[in-house]
């Protein structure tokens, strides 16, 4: 019998979790906000650009969006270390392509902006 308390507890200890929902849905804010962080850094720079006179970025300026760039990447990093040890892994995957798409996309028009005004002037 006591044979049978101990295998019992066994596959008790060995039987996988469930994701932790409420953990991924935490996550998935700190990516929604890195994200937001991300574009709005980008934006930054996009407007600077547009109004300055000869088209450059100040140095407060690059500071400010340089510091956004580095909080949504340590956001984006230890929520997908959570998601990770939380062994998560359907959420870590889609949450990281739809930031890397996205972050890609912003990246783009920024770069096609950039290409635009070298072009223009």
């Amino acid at each position: 019998m006591e044979a049978f308390v101990i295998l019992v507890q066994a596959a008790a200890e060995s039987a996988p979790k469930s994701p932790n929902l409420w953990g991924a849905l935490g996550c998935a804010l700190a990516y929604s906000g890195a994200l937001f962080a991300t574009v709005d850094s980008f934006a930054d720079l996009l407007l600077v650009r547009d109004g300055a006179v000869d088209g450059r970025v100040s140095p407060a300026v690059r500071l400010k969006s340089g510091s956004k760039l580095a909080a949504s990447g340590i956001t984006v990093v230890s929520a997908g270390i959570v998601l990770a040890l939380d062994a998560n892994w359907f959420a870590f995957t889609a949450l990281s392509i739809a930031f890397a798409v996205l972050v890609g996309i912003s990246a783009l028009v920024l770069v096609r902006h950039r290409a635009k005004a070298a072009l223009a002037a």
